[in-house]
C-alpha cells in the first residue's frame, strides 16, 4: 500500500533492537475510522519488523503515560507489522487541526527519537502437542508437499522454538514464527468449516494454536490439550508476546491425561 498524503516517513536502519542498539523506523500512519491510528512498520511479517513493532509500542506506552499531549490515546496495540493506536477524540484539543491529524503529528514527532531497547527474547514455553491423526489430519499432506517424511515434519517444526508475534483471531490465539523454510506451506486450497480447539497449524511460514473451535484454513497438523485463555485469570492469556514457542511431541495417551478444561 501507498503511503498516504499525510504519512511519516522515518529513516531506515537496518540495525536490530536489543543488546544496547538504537534503530529508527521507516513508518506510515494512516487513520482507520474517526478514533484509530495505524502505523505501519513493514511490509512482510519476519522477526526482524516484529522487534520494530514492539519497540515503538514501547515508545508510545512510555509516552502516553508522561506526555498530556498523548493523553486522548486510550489503547496501544501490536500486531505483524503494525501498531494501532487508539483514541478518544474529545480530549484532543478542540481547536486547530483535527484529533487524527494532531495525534499523527504528536506521533511524527516522537518517532522521530531512537527508538527504545525491548527485550528480544522472551520466556522459553515447552508446549505439549500430539501431532499427526485425529490431532493432526493435515500432517501427510503437509509431508507430501514439502517433500519431507512425517517425521520430518514433526522434527522441524518441534525443533526450533518460534517467537510469539501477536495474538490474532480470537483471543488468545497465538501467532508465531518463523517457520523453517522447509515448511513453507500456503494455505488449504479448501477451509475447513471447523478446526478443533488447541488445534496446531501452519502456513505462509508462521504456525499458530486455534484458541477456540472454528472455520480455518490452516494445515492442521497436531493439537495441543492446553488451554490458552481464561477469562477470568490475570492476565488471561497463558503466553506473551515475545515468548519463545517450542512444541514437545506428545502421545495420544499422553495428550488425555494433559487435556485442560475450556470454559
Amino acid at each position: 500500500m501507498d503511503p498516504s498524503a499525510d504519512a511519516a516517513t522515518l529513516k531506515p536502519d537496518a540495525s536490530s533492537v536489543g543488546g544496547g542498539a538504537r534503530i529508527q523506523a521507516r513508518a506510515r500512519i494512516e487513520p482507520v475510522g474517526d478514533r484509530c491510528l495505524l502505523i505501519r512498520l513493514g511490509d512482510s511479517v519476519d522477526l526482524s519488523t516484529n522487534r520494530v513493532v514492539h519497540a515503538v509500542t514501547a515508545l508510545l506506552n512510555a509516552a502516553v503515560d508522561g506526555d498530556a499531549g498523548l493523553a486522548a490515546i486510550v489503547e496501544v496495540v501490536p500486531a505483524f507489522t503494525t501498531v494501532a493506536v487508539h483514541y478518544q477524540p474529545s480530549r484532543c484539543p478542540r481547536e486547530g487541526a483535527l484529533p487524527s491529524v494532531y495525534l499523527t503529528r504528536r506521533i511524527e514527532a516522537l518517532l522521530r527519537q531512537d527508538l527504545p531497547d525491548v527485550a528480544v527474547d522472551g520466556r522459553v514455553v515447552e508446549i505439549p502437542a500430539c501431532y499427526g491423526g485425529d490431532f493432526g489430519p493435515d500432517l501427510d499432506d503437509v509431508a507430501d508437499r514439502c517433500g519431507l517424511t512425517p517425521e520430518e515434519v514433526i522434527a522441524l517444526h518441534s525443533g526450533t522454538p518460534l517467537t510469539l508475534y501477536a495474538f490474532f483471531f480470537s483471543p488468545g490465539n497465538p501467532f508465531a514464527g518463523p517457520l523453517d523454510p522447509r515448511l513453507n506451506v500456503k494455505r488449504r486450497a479448501s477451509p475447513r468449516t471447523r478446526v478443533e480447539a488447541g488445534s496446531v497449524a501452519i502456513a505462509n511460514g508462521l504456525s499458530s494454536i486455534y484458541q477456540s473451535a472454528s472455520p480455518g484454513g490452516w494445515n492442521v497438523i497436531a493439537r495441543t490439550p492446553w488451554n490458552l485463555f481464561d477469562v477470568t485469570a490475570q492476565p488471561p492469556t497463558r503466553l506473551r508476546l515475545g515468548d519463545q514457542l517450542r512444541f514437545k511431541p506428545i502421545s495420544p495417551a499422553e495428550f488425555a491425561g494433559l487435556l485442560e478444561p475450556r470454559p
